[in-house]
């Protein structure tokens, strides 16, 4: 992250939700995916970023919505970089929610996102609102209000997708591959067992991982550590813990990828959270 580029952030003790103010110049991070559902909007400059196998250019005043999992990258096309405010829902607080507006939820599913710039004129001051209730530690009733009022504009697109969804597109090795590197994320899976687990060889599977999910399964296990490094340090975990709880080789390796996803230190996003100092 260049000296020009910023992240302010802010951490609702109550539901978990995160409040992120950034401002970037250049490269922003690189490809790199959240367990949360990501809602905001630009606020000055180009924000350009690839999502869903297509690029994006979002402009001022302009929306964007995306669901865990989603891989995403950022960059700024325009000289002056962009700003952006965002929120990062908990899907745990989100289907506690939904319920209330969505009567019939099934079970086994969770709530998905079909656009990625939603075309929605009135979703931006409900993003606006719920960001500065949040940001301002307002009075309780005043946040849940705000809350209240997003979710129910994004209530109107969400649809429900399988918890576990079983794509006959995506190949069976691939399937196989993403379950295993779930199941064993904090180990040093090399290629050649992820491939003999799956029953081909690594260039087979190599070429199905990244075709089906649109990372190659190096880059997918990084993501899977990140997405749960997140968590351990919001927690008021020590970086060098959490590197080697991870399978990190260490507190640097931890921040140069940490960095590189989510364009601040892991010491920095621990003390944001937690207001602890790092040392």
């Amino acid at each position: 992250m260049n000296t020009q580029s910023w992240v302010d952030l802010k951490q609702d003790a109550d539901t978990g939700i995160e409040v992120i103010r950034a401002h970037f110049e250049g490269h922003a991070y690189d490809p790199h995916w959240h367990d949360s559902y990501l809602i905001g909007f630009t606020e000055q400059g180009v924000q350009q970023f690839h999502c869903r196998r297509a690029l994006f250019s979002s402009v001022p005043g302009q929306t964007f919505f995306l669901e865990p999992g989603d891989i995403h990258d950022g960059h700024a096309p325009t000289p002056g970089g962009f700003t952006y405010s965002t929120l990062y829902l908990e899907p745990a607080w989100l289907e506690r929610a939904l319920p209330a507006l969505f009567e019939q939820a099934p079970a086994d599913c969770l709530p998905g996102v079909p656009r990625t710039q939603p075309d929605d004129p009135g979703l931006l001051p409900c993003i606006a609102n719920a960001l500065q209730a949040l940001n301002d530690n307002e009075p309780r009733m005043v946040r849940d209000a705000a809350l209240d009022a997003l979710l129910e504009r994004i209530s109107r697109s969400l649809y429900w997708r399988q918890r576990l969804p079983g794509n006959p597109q995506i190949p069976s090795v691939a399937l196989r591959a993403r379950d295993y590197l779930h199941a064993h994320f904090h180990q040093n899976v090399g290629l050649d067992e992820l491939a003999r687990v799956c029953g081909v060889d690594r260039f087979r599977l190599s070429r199905a991982f990244k075709a089906a999910f649109g990372i190659a399964p190096h880059g997918y296990l990084i993501q899977l550590r990140l997405v749960r490094a997140r968590r351990l340090l919001a927690l008021g975990t020590a970086p060098a813990d959490v590197a080697s709880d991870l399978g990190f080789a260490d507190q640097s390796h931890l921040g140069r990828w940490f960095r590189r996803a989510n364009g601040l230190t892991p010491g920095a996003y621990r003390s944001l959270c937690t207001k602890l100092q790092d040392h």
